[in-house]
């Protein structure tokens, strides 16, 4: 009998330590099962309210999952940025997340990665020029300009007739990030039959990326170019739309049209679209500075990142729904594609507050 009892352990025992090995043992609620393995975030500044947020919601998810997490910020540095990733390879870092400032520039620095069998993910900006980056998650770029021309011919009733003709200006995002072609494209392919129509007059005839970009995403470049085409194209008649691609522009251009005159009953606000639902633009928005952000919520994004994470660290393929789309001239990147909504003034609280993406207090 004791015999039996002793083979009888002996299996339950071996039984154990298979399931183990399979990663088939049940994780304890809440625990993760990351086993402490080091993750490394590459942020690219801490300057946007929505990094801050991207990074630490990624770095909240992962540590629950039971990772170790370096979250880094490069304070909008290419230089420093490559450092921290050769500081969080070296630390044996086992998966990279990357929000790149600068999408060309971090070839050199992800073939020390593959060398070490260090996949990368590249967050909400496309890595280019390399084939060291395996996947890619993001919202869907395209879309989120479509949403913002689409908002403007719907305020505008333009596909019900409308003629206007309607004066509008395009502003267009830094010229190192891939998104920026992206937003700009969804949008001016949305608008186009109402500028060739000439419903929509950019009286500044600019609508090139080269004219029209602004490096860094710089509140403070948007406001001088918005200062600019007020002083030469807009002297005797308003301005009715400004094609924003984001809120840290928008900002900028809140700020000028403010000091333009902008806001009275003789100068109302132009049509003003954003991304990213930062707190001051949803608080531009609720004072009728601004029209409308699109939303992409981060813990969305977060949340599929970490998905991906743990798929790979179980040697298992990550959740993709787009082979097609990001070639970064080296290969055709894997992705995952979120949807973005809009908010304006009629629905930013069912999808900000009621969300709790922020509190009522966060917005007074």
């Amino acid at each position: 009998m004791k015999r039996i009892l002793s083979i009888l352990l002996a299996a339950v025992m071996l039984l154990s330590v298979a399931l183990m090995a399979t990663g088939c043992t049940p994780t304890p609620a809440g625990s993760g099962g990351g086993s402490g393995k080091l993750i490394g975030v590459a942020m690219p500044t801490k300057s946007l309210q929505r990094w801050n947020q991207d990074g630490a919601n990624m770095k909240n998810l992962l540590e629950k999952a039971g990772y170790t997490v370096d979250l880094q910020y490069a304070a909008d540095s290419v230089e420093m940025q490559v450092s921290q990733i050769e500081n969080m390879i070296t630390k044996g870092a086992e998966i990279l997340v990357i929000a790149s400032i600068d999408g060309e520039s971090l070839g050199g620095v992800l073939e020390q990665a593959a060398k070490e069998n260090i996949k990368v993910i590249a967050y909400d900006r496309l890595i280019k020029g390399t084939p060291h980056v395996d996947y890619y998650a993001t919202f869907d770029n395209y879309k989120v300009g479509v949403l913002q021309g689409q908002y403007i011919i719907d305020t505008l009733k333009l596909a019900e007739g409308e003629k206007g003709p309607f004066t509008m200006e395009v502003f267009g995002g830094s010229p190192d990030d891939n998104n920026a072609y992206y937003f700009n494209g969804g949008a001016m392919d949305t608008l186009r039959p109402y500028i060739d129509s000439g419903v929509l007059v950019i009286k500044s005839g600019q609508t090139d990326m080269e004219q029209i970009a602004i490096p860094g995403w710089k509140s403070e470049g948007a406001q001088a170019r918005m200062d600019n085409l007020l002083t030469a194209y807009y002297a005797d008649e308003n301005v009715d739309i400004v094609l924003s691609p984001n809120d840290s522009l928008a900002q900028g251009i809140v700020a000028s049209l403010k000091a333009a005159g902008y806001g009275s009953s003789s100068k109302p606000y132009p049509i003003l679209t954003g991304q990213d639902c930062d707190i001051t633009n949803v608080k531009q928005l609720i004072a009728g500075e601004q029209s409308m952000s699109v939303f992409k919520d981060t813990r969305t994004l977060a949340e599929k990142v970490v998905g991906m994470v743990e798929a790979i660290m179980k040697g298992t393929e990550p959740d993709i729904n787009d082979t097609e789309t990001y070639d970064n001239g080296v290969k055709v990147v894997p992705s995952y594609l979120c949807d973005p909504v809009f908010a304006d003034v009629n629905n930013y609280k069912e999808l900000l507050i009621d969300s709790g993406y922020y509190t009522e207090d966060q917005l007074k």
